[in-house]
Order: C-alpha cells, then sequence, then structure tokens
C-alpha cells in the first residue's frame, strides 16, 4: 500500500471491504492479485480473491504465519482460488495486511487454473 493520502493497494495486501455475494451490509477479506499502472483505473479498480476462515472444502490455500510480511487476520483464513471479484476502492474499508510474493503466485496460479 502507498503512503498516498488516499492509499493505492498493491499485489499482496489484503484489504477490508464489501462482499458483493453476502448483500450491502457485509464485509470480507480481500487478496489483492493486480493494480498494474499501465492499466485503466490504476487505483481505484482491484481484481481480488477471497478469504475465508472455513476449512471444510478441498482446494482453499492455507495461509501460513510466515507468508504475512505485516498484518494479518483475526482468525486463521484461506485463500479461495475461485472467489474472484473486481472490487473498487469504495468497497474498501481498511488495509489488513501483506502476503508474502511466493502466496500471492500460488493463488494466481490457482485462480487460472480454475479458469481453463
Amino acid at each position: 500500500m502507498t503512503d498516498e493520502e488516499t492509499p493505492i493497494f498493491e499485489r499482496g495486501d489484503v484489504v477490508y471491504g464489501d462482499d458483493p455475494f453476502n448483500g450491502e451490509e457485509d464485509a470480507r477479506p480481500w487478496l489483492i492479485l493486480s493494480n498494474h499502472e499501465a492499466r485503466p483505473f490504476h487505483g481505484e479498480q482491484y481484481i481480488a480473491l477471497t478469504l475465508t476462515s472455513k476449512s471444510w472444502m478441498d482446494g482453499f490455500i492455507e495461509i501460513p504465519e510466515e507468508s504475512w510480511l505485516r498484518g494479518g487476520t483475526p482468525d486463521e483464513s484461506r485463500i479461495v482460488p475461485w472467489g474472484v471479484q473486481s472490487i473498487s476502492r469504495e468497497d474498501i474499508d481498511f488495509w489488513q495486511g501483506n502476503l508474502a510474493d511466493d502466496i500471492v503466485d500460488n493463488a494466481t496460479i490457482a485462480l487460472v487454473d480454475e479458469l481453463r
């Protein structure tokens, strides 16, 4: 995340914001996958994957404690590789942390595999 007045979130940031799957009043953590400067809406729109505290389904990506470079989640969380969403800056309530590149790369590969 940048230190500007209006922060720009970066690849690997985990943010907390609106959950379009559960209604306007619900929110959840999201892993930012893409925010390329060369793309339209840089800093305003992000490609993200949802995080969940659920553990009952195969395919979730575990987040080891050492993968959190800064911050974290209150509950042990996993990445949902098929839970992709385009979220806007207005939907983000706050920055929650930052994950290591290797787990973000694994999540991106898992998303691409889901799309094949």
